[in-house]
């Protein structure tokens, strides 16, 4: 692990350390598991960025997935 220095508002502080509390965690481990989310977040948000592109640069085309239609019907 590695220290690192932050700066940050007072109220900011006062509730990451009230949710550290509620949670049974320190605010370091409060801190480390938000910055972890918030990673996976701009990644997910990367990767849906990336699949909308390749859609709008090559559209499905009329009929591209007719031949899989029958694979969607549910027998009674």
């Amino acid at each position: 692990m590695k220290t690192v220095q932050m700066t940050l508002e007072e109220t900011l502080v006062e509730q990451v350390d009230r949710a550290a509390k509620a949670l049974g965690t320190t605010r370091s481990g409060f801190t480390r598991d938000a910055l972890r989310s918030a990673l996976s977040d701009l990644r997910q948000r990367e990767l849906e960025r990336r699949h909308r592109a390749g859609y709008e640069s090559k559209p499905v085309q009329p009929g591209e997935f007719s031949g899989w239609e029958a694979e969607q019907v549910w027998p009674d």
